[in-house]
């Protein structure tokens, strides 16, 4: 289950990066990242449940909490996310979540260092995705919003989906090579982001683009 959750995460990282450059309707996201972030929440409870199940009195381990833990940091934030935009919240308290979630995740990062090290460095991949919304939402530096996009449209895909399809083939790599190399690619494309997004900024706009207002999008 936490392999079909990565799974979510993917397209919800991806269609919420999409959705900050202004390429999908953020309703639309809002509605998807409430409906995924739902969809996690009920698979942490599941996993959790049948986890005990099967634990019985021994109880869950260290490693089935910190799973879970991560499953209902991700579905909450994807439910914030879409309830913030529907009910007009204002985004603020979402940014501090967000800034919250960025310093439990470098715990989970340095907690599965040893174990598992390339979940450690997807785990640091996050933190700082969930860092940009921090800075973003809770301390208003609109100016990385198109970092922010691009930084989610280009590592949603490595840090999640490809993930996922690794775990549920049984092909997920525990090697520090591979985690080094994972590092190493997604280090890669935050620095590409951070190339599209100042390509973009630099950019005339045109006489005739209105920007709306709360949204961020551009009328044409």
């Amino acid at each position: 289950m936490t392999d079909v959750c990565l799974l979510l995460s993917g397209a919800a990282l991806l269609i919420n990066g999409l959705a900050a450059l202004n390429v999908v309707p953020a309703r639309d996201a809002a509605v998807f990242s409430l409906v995924i972030g739902s969809a996690q929440l009920v698979l942490g409870v599941t996993y959790l449940a049948g986890t005990a199940v099967t634990a019985g009195a021994a109880g869950a381990g260290p490693q089935v909490l910190l799973s879970a833990s991560g499953m209902f940091l991700f579905g909450l934030t994807y439910v914030y996310v879409g309830l913030d935009f529907l009910l007009g919240l204002g985004s603020r308290g979402l940014g501090w979540f967000c800034g919250m979630v960025a310093a439990f995740g470098l715990l989970l990062a340095a907690a599965w260092l040893r174990d598992n090290p390339l979940l450690a460095v997807l785990w640091l991949c996050w933190s700082v995705l969930w860092g940009l919304f921090f800075a973003s939402l809770a301390l208003g530096l609109d100016s990385i919003k198109p970092f922010t996009g691009w930084a989610l449209v280009l590592t949603s895909q490595v840090s999640a989906t490809v993930p996922a399809f690794l775990g549920m083939t049984g092909l997920w790599p525990y090697r520090t090579d591979a985690a080094a190399l994972a590092a190493a690619g997604l280090a890669v494309l935050f620095v590409l982001a951070g190339m599209l997004a100042r390509r973009r900024s630099s950019e005339p706009r045109r006489a005739n683009d209105v920007t709306l207002p709360l949204s961020g999008e551009t009328a044409r």
